[in-house]
């Protein structure tokens, strides 16, 4: 008798466990990876040789006010301003011809109001796709939106 009362129990514990244990594919992260995910997709519709300002400023509306952008090897940081210009700047020039067709993250690692991702975009050179280096960037967020970038190519 008391055998079974104590496996009764442990049934029960083991119940009980799963029922409150959390889901791992919906964590707190799941909002940073939704964002991070948005950002690449404008992305991708901005460099296409049809894109228009409208979805430069979809991209913008990822980023807090006092957002920046970091990359070292192009002249080290830039306001939201001053990104937000170069992207026109970019589509105005022409810079944004469809070349790449994708974007292929490799590798994401989530932390505490951030994500490291590592990327490669895919473009289409002389008629054929190829894959470009690999490419770490740093996303920082703050209050639902993406505070910082920082590239580290």
């Amino acid at each position: 008798m008391k055998l079974k009362y104590i496996q009764g129990i442990l049934l029960l514990s083991i119940t009980f466990n799963q029922i409150n244990a959390q889901d791992p594919s919906h964590t707190n992260k799941d909002p940073l990876n939704l964002i991070l995910d948005q950002y690449y997709k404008l992305n991708l519709k901005v460099f296409q040789a049809d894109s228009t300002p409208e979805d430069v400023d979809n991209i913008f509306e990822l980023f807090t006010n006092d957002f920046t952008y970091v990359h070292p090897q192009y002249g080290g940081v830039y306001t939201r301003e001053d990104l937000y210009n170069g992207y026109i700047r970019n589509q105005n020039n022409g810079g944004y011809d469809g070349s790449v067709v994708d974007i292929k993250m490799e590798n994401k690692i989530v932390g505490l109001n951030a994500i490291a991702v590592s990327k490669r975009f895919i473009k289409k050179e002389e008629d054929k796709i190829v894959e470009g280096e690999a490419q770490m960037a740093l996303f920082e967020f703050k209050d639902g939106k993406i505070y910082r970038i920082t590239e580290y190519w």
